[in-house]
């Protein structure tokens, strides 16, 4: 959710549409309306007041839509206030209700197990970014740590630069991409193959030649 794109009410409005959706949870967090990447220098977070009145926002509106949305408080004021102002933050987001926390931008694994200890029982989720600031963690040690869940966020999006890149490399080097791919591969992963059944269901002849 970002930093729930603007005051309390629209925090709780996106809650609801979250809900409405069918999302299974998200993370909230601390930094300024105009927020960066968390593992970039030079972000900005909002008093630890505003940060709560966040938290409370989301709490709310989950009990009002007697939904079972998982809250994740993240903070990124590591950066700029500090290891015991940023886990502050997160024990606050806990007394408050949410469900889980995110120390973003952690930069070293002391620090990432400090997390878990000092907010022993409160689930805890790591983020590891391939090649960002924070170490790498592998799901094993991350477990071995303590953490409940790890999210590998630039998992899909660093392979998928490449994988085009290369592509097209190849396509402006000898004029052909090199694809093993085909069409019908990815027709297939869209659905093709339930479209089929679907119509033939109904008993269409759309997909009597494929």
């Amino acid at each position: 959710m970002d930093t729930g794109y603007g005051g309390p009410l629209m925090v709780a409005k996106s809650l609801q549409q979250y809900h409405l959706a069918g999302v299974a949870g998200f993370h909230i967090e601390d930094q300024v309306a105009q927020k960066r990447c968390g593992h970039l220098a030079g972000k900005e977070v909002v008093d630890i007041e505003e940060y709560a009145s966040r938290i409370k926002a989301c709490v709310y509106m989950r009990k009002q839509l007697r939904s079972d949305i998982v809250i994740i408080a993240r903070t990124d004021a590591l950066q700029s206030r500090g290891c015991e102002a940023a886990l502050e933050r997160l024990r606050q987001a806990r007394d408050l209700g949410a469900d889980m926390g995110i120390l973003e931008g952690v930069q070293n694994k002391e620090q990432a197990a400090q997390a878990v200890r000092e907010l022993a029982s409160w689930p805890m989720c790591y983020n590891s970014v391939e090649n960002g600031v924070s170490p790498l963690i592998s799901a094993a040690e991350a477990e071995q740590m303590g953490y409940r869940i790890i999210i590998f966020s630039f998992a899909c999006l660093a392979p998928a630069y490449e994988a085009i890149k290369n592509t097209l490399e190849r396509l402006k080097s000898i004029g052909l991409t090199g694809n093993s791919v085909s069409p019908m591969t990815i027709f297939e992963v869209c659905g093709l193959g339930e479209s089929i059944a679907i119509d033939r269901a109904a008993g269409g002849h759309a997909f009597d030649k494929v």
